[in-house]
């Protein structure tokens, strides 16, 4: 740093960046940016945070900026990178320093080191474990407890690391150090239970719980990740093994700290956790040597989740993992052998195999279900507490992989992959369970209402494999519709579950007939005066059922009207963003399954939406499902309604301006928002026009949305292709042209089909839009060895421009001479060579045809190349007139690709099945109407240039010139026209 920036200006500067005063903060926030890359900085940081006396906010705010000067430029290779001299210096400082008082500033030290240790060990800093495991072995508890910290997070950050190399390394640091760190866990561990039985100080049991869990953590990363093989280690095998009897004291010890400090019943849970952890880890990264814990693992969860002399030992946490602990022993691929057990070659997979078959016998299976569905379902006191206070938090459904964290979807799971292991087993099991709870429950009777709600449960989860055990429909007609008409408070939760199960089985068995009976159910359940949860329980029942394979919308027609505007009621009562998206996603799918039905519908929607969206302005997935329903109204709509017109374009604006934080969020959404506006405008407006001042920037923004970025380039040519090449034309050409050459085959298809349909839309302007990128599709036709399709691609293009306008084609074969220093005849020659040799390999019929037409235009050229190639020319421009020429009813041969009077274009679409509903539809149609291919008879072309260069070359020279082609070709050709 500059002399004058001393150690006391550093320290000044910090004060200041600590202030909550806007006017010192910023300024001196400025100045560490500016003093980021100045030589000495982050050692005087680190003197600044190593200065005990010095203010903690101070302190705090120092760590913090070492920790980023860390990150951005220690690395070697890094702009301003630290130099070496300072990085040795902080790395020594670092390594000595275990004395911190504060263990918010201890724990930012840890990180610090660790991420310095991930680039430099063990090659510039092989004096950082030897220190570190000197100072484990401190007496002063202090020293001891940061220095274990400190391995923990470098042990962390260090196994992280997956390159081959890195990963060996790690093994043989394991190897070294792991009976040493066992050894200090199981002390600390003895410490931490005899001084909970001798009822020691709080503090003494805090200490040695803090060491015993950081050893426990350093345990998990050196097991998991520094073992190829961890059941051939003796240490890590043993360590194992004691796991379970640890947990089972750890728990006992527990209970017995419940009448002491809160901490420290919590940080007992979380060694306890740790533990448990250490056997899901080990079961996901290394199967094979989890085998051989199967049965104790199975044995210990068995035994605290489904006995009752366990379940009062047990918490909420350790809950979870006991469910997914079995889970990912029933799922384990490793576990499951081939179809015939004896083809299976690996000798553990039998042995676990066997283990979980002798185990999941069916008096336990038996045991499991009943306590699943009677006890783990049935809602407490607490869920029925959240559900008054809070309908609409209790009634989201929880996605994802929150079976991991979260106690009834982790419940749920497992029931669910027990039955489907186990179904021949369970069916019964559950079956009784219906017919013990199949007579309605007294409105009175919460206890038996709970019951039933919690066999409903297991119903809805397992109707896959209950497909052929119950007969739904008469299930739903007699009995779930009349429990449906009780409106007692207490029965909202069998409403409410019945409108699930209605929803889990629609798509499984539900009879078609009985259809309109759901939507009726439905429509009950969505009543305003109806529990919220319930409501929206049914919203999603609704969704299932219109998201189903065999819905029908004529069936569904009388239902429309009520059901759509209670769900608008529905979303517009809706407190909770999460709420509202899920809401308006089942509208949105019901606009997109009923199409233009809905139009009379949608006007109360269309008004809200802006509200709506002005209210959404921190919840963007919100943002993201409006936009999603807008999409759909307006494909729905037909057209740009009026009163959407003004609120749609400024939604597309914010979602596609690269300058805007919310485009990570809704760009995709509004790209194809984009899209379906444009599909279905008439004109292109000033503020279409405006819009697409974005779309430079967003090709270039990132290749994921290219398609999307393509699709509305084009819709926008299509639209008004005068004004597109009049405005942003030019600048699309030149992203499109940096970015051609590092695409992949679909990318590049994609983007020379848009430069083809710049000049079918305006000839002319066409070619000199594209005119930019000209040389290097030409030069691709002779330098690479591209595949069929991509090549096909660029000859349309190049024989689009020579049908348009000879004087972009001669200027672009110039331009491509001059940068190669070569002469444009020899360029011609080089793209005729290819275009002769591979277009029998174009497939598609119309682009065969353009390349003959091409071909033909080429013969009046006057070119030596030309001429030279003229026998592969006329070989190629035959099979082009082979492939089109047909004959028609009347035995006349015609040319099946133009059009004749009368015929629609949509018969040469190449989505002539689909109905042009929208206006972008009419527009690509209309392009076939003026297109050569479409309007130019390829045998009369032929014939006219035929004239034309006998003419120009005489008779003789043209004689001369037809000796050139064998008499089987000359006679086909006669067939045609007149030589």
């Amino acid at each position: 740093m500059d002399p004058v920036s001393t150690q006391s200006m550093v320290l000044e500067v910090l004060q200041r960046a600590s202030s909550q005063n806007a006017d010192i903060l910023k300024p001196a926030e400025a100045k560490l940016r500016e003093w980021e890359i100045q030589p000495g900085f982050y050692s005087m940081l680190y003197n600044i945070l190593s200065n005990h006396s010095i203010d903690l906010n101070v302190r705090w705010i120092a760590v913090l900026y070492l920790k980023i000067g860390v990150d951005r430029y220690w690395r070697k290779s890094a702009p301003n990178a630290i130099s070496e001299d300072e990085k040795r210096t902080i790395r020594q400082a670092l390594g000595s320093n275990y004395q911190e008082p504060v263990n918010q500033i201890a724990i930012q030290l840890a990180v610090l080191v660790s991420k310095v240790a991930r680039m430099d060990c063990p090659r510039d800093w092989p004096e950082l474990f030897p220190m570190l495991l000197q100072a484990v072995e401190s007496s002063d508890p202090i020293v001891q407890h940061r220095s274990l910290l400190t391995l923990h997070h470098v042990v962390k950050a260090i196994s992280s690391k997956r390159l081959p190399g890195d990963r060996r390394l790690f093994q043989e640091f394991t190897s070294n150090i792991y009976s040493f760190i066992l050894n200090l866990w199981n002390n600390f561990t003895e410490c931490f239970i005899n001084s909970v039985m001798q009822n020691a100080s709080v503090d003494t049991i805090n200490s040695n719980l803090e060491k015993a869990l950081l050893t426990l953590r350093i345990l998990r990363k050196l097991t998991v990740h520094g073992f190829y093989k961890p059941h051939l280690n003796q240490n890590c095998m043993s360590f194992m093994k004691v796991v379970f009897d640890r947990a089972r004291a750890c728990l006992m010890c527990r209970k017995q700290l419940s009448s002491k400090a809160a901490y420290l019943v919590e940080t007992c849970e979380k060694l306890i956790i740790h533990l448990t952890k250490i056997l899901l880890s080990v079961l996901d990264v290394h199967p094979l040597s989890f085998v051989e814990f199967i049965q104790p693992t199975l044995d210990f969860t068995f035994s605290y989740i489904f006995t009752s002399e366990g379940t009062e030992f047990i918490f909420e946490r350790l809950t979870i993992q006991c469910f997914n602990l079995i889970k990912g022993i029933l799922l384990c691929p490793q576990y499951r052998p081939a179809k015939i057990l004896e083809m299976t070659k690996e000798q553990d997979t039998l042995k676990a195999y066997q283990i979980k078959s002798d185990f999941f016998q069916p008096n336990t299976l038996t045991v499991m279900c009943k306590k699943l569905v009677s006890h783990y379902f049935i809602l407490t006191q607490e869920d029925l507490e959240l559900w008054d206070a809070d309908p609409e938090t209790f009634a989201n459904d929880e996605g994802g992989e929150c079976w991991k964290y979260s106690l009834r979807p982790s419940m749920e799971t497992v029931f669910v992959t027990l039955f489907h292991e186990f179904r021949d087993t369970l069916a019964p099991v559950l079956l009784e369970m219906i017919r013990e709870t199949h007579v309605i429950v007294s409105p009175e009777d919460l206890q038996g209402i709970l019951r039933k709600d919690a066999v409903y449960n297991a119903v809805g989860l397992a109707a896959f494999d209950m497909y052929d055990e119950v007969d739904f429909d008469q299930w739903f007609t007699n009995t779930l519709t009349q429990e449906l008409k009780i409106k007692h408070n207490n029965y909202r939760v069998i409403r409410r579950r019945v409108s699930w199960l209605i929803g889990s089985w629609t798509g499984i068995k539900l009879s078609p007939e009985l259809r309109p009976a759901l939507y009726s159910c439905v429509a009950n359940l969505l009543n305003p005066e109806e529990d919220m949860a319930v409501r929206l329980t049914a919203s999603t029942a609704l969704r299932h059922a219109i998201d189903d394979f065999e819905f029908n919308s004529d069936q569904f027609k009388p239902y429309l009207d009520s059901l759509f505007n209670l769900l608008f009621t529905l979303l517009h009562e809706a407190q909770e963003g999460e709420t509202k998206m899920h809401v308006l996603n089942v509208m949105t799918l019901l606009v997109e399954r009923v199409g233009q039905t809905v139009s009379p519908h949608t006007d109360g929607l269309i008004h809200y939406l802006p509200l709506l969206w002005r209210e959404s302005e921190e919840h963007n997935m919100l943002r993201c499902a409006i936009v999603a329903t807008l999409v759909q109204l307006v494909k729905a709509l037909g057209k740009v309604s009026a009163e959407l017109n003004p609120f749609l374009l400024p939604v597309i604006q914010l979602g596609t301006d690269t300058t805007q934080s919310a485009i990570v969020y809704l760009l995709e959404d509004c790209l194809e928002l984009w899209l379906t506006v444009l599909e279905n405008s008439t004109t292109m407006t000033n503020e279409l026009v405006q819009l697409f001042n974005n779309m430079p920037t967003l090709i270039e923004y990132n290749s994921e949305n290219l398609r999307w970025c393509l699709l509305v380039t084009l819709a926008h040519v299509l639209l008004s292709p005068d004004v597109v090449m009049e405005t942003q034309g030019r600048q699309i050409v030149t992203v499109c042209n940096s970015i051609l050459s590092d695409m992949r085959t679909e990318g590049i298809v994609m983007v020379v089909g848009l430069m083809e349909t710049f000049i079918r839309a305006s000839p002319m302007k066409g070619c000199e839009t594209v005119k930019l990128i000209l040389p290097k599709i030409f030069e691709n036709i002779y330098q690479t060895d591209e595949l069929p399709t991509v090549l096909s691609m660029y000859l349309c293009v190049v024989s689009r421009v020579l049908l348009a306008t000879h004087e972009v084609f001669t200027q672009t074969l110039r331009d491509l001479a001059h940068r190669n220093y070569d002469n444009e005849e020899n360029i011609l020659s080089k793209i005729l060579d290819v275009w002769v040799k591979k277009m029998p390999n174009v497939s598609q019929i119309e682009h065969r045809k353009l390349l003959g037409l091409a071909l033909t235009n080429l013969l009046t050229t006057q070119s030596q190349s030309v001429l030279r190639r003229f026998r592969g020319i006329m070989v190629n421009i035959l099979e082009a007139l082979n492939d089109v020429m047909k004959t028609d009813e009347s035995s006349i041969n015609m040319d099946s690709l133009v059009l004749s009077e009368g015929q629609s274009p949509s018969h040469f679409h190449e989505d002539s099945d689909s109905y042009y509903d929208t206006e972008h539809d009419q527009r690509k149609k209309q392009l076939i109407v003026v297109d050569p291919v479409h309007t130019i008879v390829l045998k009369d072309y032929l014939q006219s240039q035929i004239y034309i260069l006998r003419n120009q070359l005489g008779q003789a020279h043209y004689e001369q010139l037809l000796q050139q082609i064998d008499a089987d070709t000359v006679t086909q050709l006669r067939e045609y026209i007149v030589l």
